[in-house]
């Protein structure tokens, strides 16, 4: 069995085709791939950001030369589907830290064979003549969502990917904010509270720390450790361990008091937190991803209520707090974007 595999979009956005691209590399379309700890996907997406095909293969995190290799095999597929000879531009968004700018990854806690690692450069040495663009993923979801998706029409965007980790991006007037070396906008280690909990990264109290998925989970098993009874010690048939965000979202429709005192929480701190944001950025639109929005969908409108206080901007209830338009093809659509002029 070949170790990828094309498949058709089941997302909404997505176009669906068969395996053949061929006519798909007859429009305007470039390749966006999407680096991961443990898979790389590679799409054909076209100037109105639709996604035709995409192609999956898994990810060698613990040896460079076998990383680059199931880079190439993603892209590959892609172009063996479409039949052509000419490489359209392809994007990628990697995990950082990285240089947009020089396309180095740095030191990418999930990807310890790509410390310092020339990914751009080497990239360009498999396929000449081709325009390279490499950014994160949270920076490459956020011009995609400004192009494409959620943030279309509005001039300046604070993209904000809550999952596992929460990353941020920020989009002033169509391009990305780096900053002075390209680590400009790390949202998720903003502190908020500098006796908080330690996170990975060194500091104390991130808003990472404190309101990501594993988060969720961490202060509803601390709370059971209180409590009686509660729907998420049946979940998991007693065993606190087992408890994840997802189920704390359950418990929560269910009624469960731990549940709800342990969503508030998280309303309250990601609340204060997209306030500090409002005041030092004022964007004109906030974008919700990741795998977290889902669960955050519902309560949208009390997370814009607990700005007001929050914050010293007058006007913050004016600002749109929506969720994301790409969900799980965030990354590809991204990755595209960085590779669109238009």
């Amino acid at each position: 069995m070949l170790p990828y595999r094309l498949r058709e979009n089941r997302n909404p956005q997505v176009e669906r085709v068969a395996p053949d691209c061929t006519k798909m590399m007859q429009d305007n379309v470039v390749i966006g791939v999407d680096v991961g700890g443990t898979k790389v996907a590679a799409g054909l997406v076209d100037c109105s950001g639709k996604i035709h095909c995409q192609s999956r293969t898994p990810m060698v995190a613990n040896d460079a030369a076998r990383g680059l290799a199931a880079v190439s095999t993603a892209i590959n597929e892609l172009l063996n589907g479409s039949g052509t000879r000419q490489t359209p531009a392809i994007g990628v968004c990697a995990p950082g830290p990285l240089n947009p700018t020089t396309g180095i990854v740095i030191n990418p806690p999930n990807l310890p064979a790509w410390h310092n690692f020339p990914l751009a450069d080497e990239l360009r040495s498999l396929y000449p003549n081709t325009t390279i663009k490499i950014d994160n993923d949270a920076n490459a979801a956020a011009l995609a969502e400004s192009k494409w998706g959620a943030g279309r029409g509005y001039r300046n965007l604070f993209y904000a990917t809550i999952g596992t980790g929460i990353g941020a991006g920020l989009v002033f007037d169509g391009q990305i904010y780096h900053g002075r070396t390209g680590s400009a906008v790390e949202g998720g280690h903003q502190g908020i509270d500098p006796r908080g909990p330690l996170c990975p990264c060194g500091k104390r109290g991130c808003i990472e720390v404190l309101a990501a998925g594993p988060a969720i989970a961490r202060r509803a098993r601390e709370k059971l450790s209180h409590a009686a009874k509660s729907a998420l010690l049946e979940m998991t048939g007693g065993d606190a361990q087992g408890i994840t965000s997802e189920m704390v979202a359950k418990a929560y429709w269910a009624g469960d008091g731990i549940a709800k005192e342990v969503m508030k929480e998280t309303l309250d701190l990601l609340g204060y937190w997209l306030g500090n944001v409002i005041d030092l950025v004022e964007p004109d639109v906030i974008v919700i991803g990741g795998g977290v929005s889902s669960m955050l969908a519902p309560f949208l409108e009390e997370i814009r209520a607990r700005w007001t206080g929050a914050c010293l901007n007058p006007y913050p209830q004016e600002i749109p707090l929506v969720l994301a338009h790409y969900k799980e093809d965030a990354g590809i659509a991204g990755a595209a974007a960085l590779c669109d002029t238009k």
